[in-house]
């Protein structure tokens, strides 16, 4: 049973039917999932989630789906940490991170909106899916569409990680790099879209798509007991997921699950492509694209299709956002780390810092509960970071030549030890 009423474009209103449909006719506006609320909420009750499997697809009802998934088993429902040793190093009181590094099966946030995407795919009838993508959604994709055995392409920037394209090419699809960033690749995506009748995910599915981005705000108020936190730290790529985690909030309060005062939600992008930063420090609704230049590649889409419900969205919360350096990009990634035991993607790297930058400037009281997002896993970008670690001592298997080096190292290095 779906509780989906159709489609309605997010500007003029119109609506249209549950169908592969993503643009409005009328003013060219995105549509967006229309929900039976009241019907829900008769039905979705704390007690029904928690008896479910721990999957995203225990809130089956506020998701588009008709047909039971194929897809997603195991997606979702990630840890949110309690970030003790990092809320100390940040000097606030009440901090979590939700680690979404961890996702099954690619490892990113991605998998939310692909077990999504494709589970409608299946139920429009496509055949084949596609995407473009700037590595995480492109393993998703891969992985979820060779589970479901449908056929796959996937479009990237010739310029991604190794880990990034050997994610994908490891399923099988048919993978093209194309010279460009990112919004090369979208560009000739839409074109691709408008003559094969394909299901690109973030394209002509994209209002089903961008719905599995809920599950991350839903988990977090589960997993806080049903509660709201103060402050949610999200990265900023597209667009996709933080207006989707401000979504699944009011939703939540819509239906009874929670109540309480909505949480400020926070925007992060790297200073080398922040187009919706610099928008929201201009006080203004136009983003103005950007030639993205950072190592935050996940997150390197200088014309994001969501940019301006990213910005509505923070604000509505009462939010703010800011941006940061890639060194500071690569100390976040290291703070993460060597606190929490956490190794995150550039992405990741940038709400730690810009968390950071948020307490210093005290747009965040060191008082009020945090949650900071993480989205994919280190070990995919290795490059990030291997210029910033140390290398190991090399030594023969000989007693004294660890004695000498350990007499050697700095006292502080010893004392971590517990030597002294």
């Amino acid at each position: 049973m779906t509780y989906v009423l159709g489609l309605r474009c997010r500007e003029c209103g119109t609506d249209y039917p549950h169908e592969p449909l993503h643009v409005c006719d009328q003013c060219f506006g995105p549509l967006e999932v229309v929900y039976d609320y009241a019907a829900i909420a008769r039905v979705l009750t704390r007690d029904a989630i928690a008896a479910r499997p721990r999957n995203l697809w225990r809130y089956r009802e506020l998701l588009p789906v008709r047909r039971d998934p194929v897809v997603g088993p195991y997606s979702g429902f990630t840890p949110l940490v309690k970030a003790d040793r990092l809320a100390t190093a940040l000097g606030v009181e009440e901090l979590y991170v939700k680690d979404d590094s961890v996702n099954h099966p690619t490892f990113s946030y991605k998998d939310r909106v692909v077990s999504v995407a494709v589970s409608k795919a299946i139920e429009f009838e496509f055949d084949t899916v596609s995407c473009a993508s700037t590595g995480n959604l492109a393993n998703s994709v891969s992985a979820h569409a060779a589970r479901a055995g449908l056929n796959c392409f996937i479009f990237i920037p010739d310029n991604l990680e190794q880990g990034k394209i050997i994610g994908s090419a490891i399923y099988g699809p048919r993978t093209v790099a194309i010279r460009g960033n990112y919004d090369d690749v979208n560009r000739l995506c839409s074109e691709i879209a408008d003559k094969y009748r394909w299901a690109f995910v973030n394209i002509n599915i994209r209002p089903y798509y961008t719905e599995g981005a809920k599950t991350y705000g839903f988990e977090i108020a589960e997993q806080l007991g049903w509660r709201f936190p103060q402050h949610v730290i999200v990265p900023t790529a597209g667009g996709t997921i933080l207006p989707k985690v401000a979504k699944a909030f009011k939703e939540l309060e819509k239906i009874g699950l929670v109540r309480g005062t909505q949480p400020k939600i926070h925007s992060a992008q790297a200073g080398g492509c922040a187009p919706v930063i610099g928008a929201l420090h201009r006080g203004s609704d136009l983003i103005e694209p950007v030639k993205p230049d950072t190592i935050a590649k996940s997150i390197a889409i200088g014309n994001p299709a969501d940019g301006y419900y990213v910005l509505k969205a923070v604000r509505e919360s009462g939010g703010w956002g800011e941006a940061v350096t890639d060194a500071e990009i690569v100390a976040g990634i290291h703070l993460l780390a060597r606190t929490e035991g956490i190794f995150t993607e550039p992405a990741g790297g940038t709400t730690v810092a810009v968390t950071k930058k948020l307490i210093d400037l005290g747009r965040i009281p060191r008082n009020e509960s945090i949650v900071i997002s993480v989205t994919g896993n280190g070990y995919k970008t290795l490059e990030a970071v291997s210029a910033s670690v140390a290398s190991p001592f090399v030594i023969n298997a000989r007693l004294q030549e660890f004695d000498a080096l350990y007499d050697s190292l700095a006292p502080q290095a010893r004392r971590a030890a517990g030597h002294e």
